[in-house]
């Protein structure tokens, strides 16, 4: 499903370029678990940033189902990523003037959606997230676990076959944070997502199917 060949990253800081990734292969099949491991720095987010487009690589190439996405102009390479792609990081980014609900449906509108399909699918995903009683709540009502399960539902509102968690867990107590563990196991059996995860926590990356580590831009 997901193949990345050679990516390289560069950034120019000042005379002096900082290479963080230094060729990476990775190939990740449909509906796969994925963690990946490592100490500050390795190039864990900076990969993760380019599977998900959000970043380009220096070189090597990112084939989603056999196309090159990175040959793809912006117009294309955006509705490629809304589409396709669903992303949660460590901090939940909900906007803290709109209620649960506004915040949830906010991909569908702007994909579009009627007002009955945005309210369906938003029932389907708070009752998912055991959050149907908090659906009118602001983010400054909701715990930190509820926000983050909010933000999960946000990112696969549109049903994208790929969900890219960066650190999902790391703001969150002990107590939540397995509960978020289990939820996102939860999404990736149940709708056949592809679900690829760093993280800090080793007991987390451990519940994985695969584990892979990084070191100085490479597999260790």
């Amino acid at each position: 499903m997901l193949e990345a060949q050679s990516i390289r990253k560069v950034y120019q800081q000042g005379a002096s370029p900082l290479e963080v990734l230094k060729g990476i292969d990775l190939t990740v099949q449909k509906g796969e678990a994925l963690s990946i491991v490592g100490s500050s720095g390795a190039g864990k987010s900076t990969l993760l940033h380019i599977l998900g487009t959000l970043d380009t690589p220096t070189s090597g190439h990112v084939i989603y189902e056999g196309k090159k996405v990175f040959d793809l102009n912006d117009h294309e390479l955006a509705r490629f990523r809304n589409n396709n792609i669903g992303f949660v990081f460590q901090f939940h980014h909900l906007m803290n003037e709109f209620s649960a609900y506004d915040n949830l449906i906010l991909p569908g509108r702007l994909a579009g959606w009627s007002g009955k399909d945005l309210r369906v699918r938003a029932d389907e995903l708070f009752a998912f997230m055991g959050l149907s009683d908090r659906k009118k709540h602001f983010p400054s009502e909701l715990s930190g676990g509820e926000q983050q399960r909010v933000a999960i539902a946000r990112a696969v509102f549109l049903n994208p076959s790929l969900v890219l968690a960066d650190e999902p867990t790391g703001n969150l107590d002990s107590e939540n944070s397995l509960k978020i563990q289990q939820l996102l196991f939860d999404l990736q059996k149940e709708w056949n997502v592809t679900l690829v995860v760093v993280t800090h926590d080793l007991g987390f990356a451990e519940k994985f199917p695969r584990q892979l580590k990084m070191a100085n831009g490479l597999w260790a």
